[in-house]
């Protein structure tokens, strides 16, 4: 009978093990016991996929070789535990350049977010804020209208012109934004609930109504993207130049550091370190800019005004004119009042918005306008920084604020007196106490 009961609570075990095992392979239950919930989401995330009804695809354009792949799906799982639909898929670059180029994913892999025709790309480091920030944007939705100046011989937005601006800005109306002409000669001003104004390298002088109402619509607290080229600085620009509290220098930028990546011409600045901004944070591409003015900052002004590019101290402002049939043998004469480098070409400027409705006004200026051209979008970094500039621009660089989850116990904070403390103990007492203790177990053994 005994036996009997044994082989049943055997029988029994083995049934209940069976079944513990089937639910779990069709329930999952998961539980996070770390300090703050770290290895979790942080319930601003869980915020944002609320608001994110159906099917949200991610795919990874990463190399199949080394740790990228799993560390970015260990992200996403935790992204997949809170929304079922969220699916992940990887792509080897590799296999497929040019369309990589056309998506304009770096060398360092990237993640692309698609969620109802349209998309958002995430950059290095792929972590939870930057995860965040972009499915925010596509939760969002909705349009940011982008009006660019015309009739000046502007770069075109919908243009395929080698100097437009079709590819970047095609790229971009996937993401929410609409560009739209702006003409003043057929409008008297910046139409309302213009999210954003471009000037994108005049060709020719501005009209004084052109300037006039551009000037009135940073006054009102508008945001401007104003690329610039070298010898624009008299195309009736100037007011706008002050009112933004900067002066575009004479001369063309020349730069001899980029002999070291194989760029002849020293007209090309390539940039690879950059100042910190919020537009550069964690930013490791290395971008090109043909034919690229200096910026000098007017002191004495309310705007607070930031370099986010620079060139090398191998720079400096060529003033006279330079044989394309042998750029490289341009020299420094300090003596017709070149300037020396390290220069900066791009400024990003930030004040109180004048305008009630709004808190802040933002304005960046850049000494080049070639860098999202059709010709030189696909070189580097060039198309991921015009995202973080725009992006910036219209607020929407830091929309999820997540605050800090560190492990609370990797800093063991120690006052002066206790460290004294702790090394008397373990150099001094410590020693004395297990001498000691030899010692006496020597002398015990000696009495026997």
């Amino acid at each position: 009978m005994r036996r009997l009961d044994r082989w049943l609570v055997v029988i029994g075990l083995f049934i209940a093990t069976g079944c513990l095992g089937f639910l779990s392979s069709r329930h999952v239950w998961t539980s996070d016991w770390t300090r703050g919930a770290r290895a979790s989401l942080a319930p601003e995330s869980v915020a944002v996929l609320s608001r994110l009804p159906g099917t949200v695809d991610v795919v990874g354009y990463l190399s199949p070789t080394g740790p990228l792949r799993e560390q970015t799906a260990a992200v996403i799982e935790r992204y997949s535990r809170e929304k079922h639909d969220l699916k992940l898929s990887f792509v080897d670059p590799d296999l497929d350049p040019a369309a990589s180029r056309q998506l304009g994913i770096s060398g360092n892999g990237a993640l692309l977010i698609r969620y109802k025709g349209r998309e958002e790309r995430v950059e290095s480091p792929i972590n939870e804020r930057n995860l965040s920030n972009a499915l925010e944007r596509l939760a969002r939705g909705g349009e940011r209208i982008v009006a660019f100046v015309t009739g000046d011989g502007e770069r075109q937005a919908d243009g395929v012109a080698n100097a437009d601006l079709g590819t970047f800005m095609q790229q971009m109306e996937r993401r929410g934004m609409r560009a739209v002409p702006l003409n003043f000669g057929q409008t008297q001003g910046v139409p309302e609930h213009t999210d954003l104004v471009v000037l994108a390298s005049p060709a020719a002088a501005l009209t004084p109504q052109a300037a006039g109402a551009l000037v009135d619509y940073v006054h009102g607290g508008g945001n401007l993207l104003w690329l610039t080229e070298p010898g624009n600085a008299d195309l009736g620009t100037g007011a706008l130049a002050d009112v933004l509290g900067v002066r575009v220098l004479p001369g063309v930028l020349v730069d001899g550091q980029g002999s070291t990546l194989n760029v002849k011409d020293p007209r090309i600045i390539v940039a690879s370190d950059y100042p910190f901004h919020a537009i550069t944070r964690a930013f490791r591409d290395t971008t090109l800019f043909p034919q690229t003015s200096a910026l000098a900052q007017v002191s004495d002004h309310d705007w607070a005004v930031v370099p986010f590019l620079r060139s090398s101290d191998r720079s400096w402002t060529a003033f006279g004119g330079i044989d394309n049939d042998k750029p490289s043998t341009i020299a420094f004469h300090p003596e017709t009042g070149e300037l020396k480098g390290p220069l900066d070409f791009g400024f990003a400027l930030n004040r109180l918005s004048p305008s009630p409705d709004k808190s802040e006004q933002r304005a960046i200026i850049i000494g080049d306008g070639d860098f999202l051209s059709n010709t030189y979008v696909g070189n580097g970094g060039n198309r991921a920084l015009g995202e973080r500039i725009f992006n910036w621009l219209l607020g929407d660089d830091v929309l999820v604020d997540l605050p800090a989850r560190g492990a609370p116990d990797r800093v063991i904070t120690v006052s002066q007196d206790g460290l004294n403390a702790l090394t008397f103990g373990f150099l001094v007492a410590l020693p004395v106490l297990l001498i000691a203790c030899g010692g006496f177990i020597a002398w015990r053994r000696r009495r026997r």
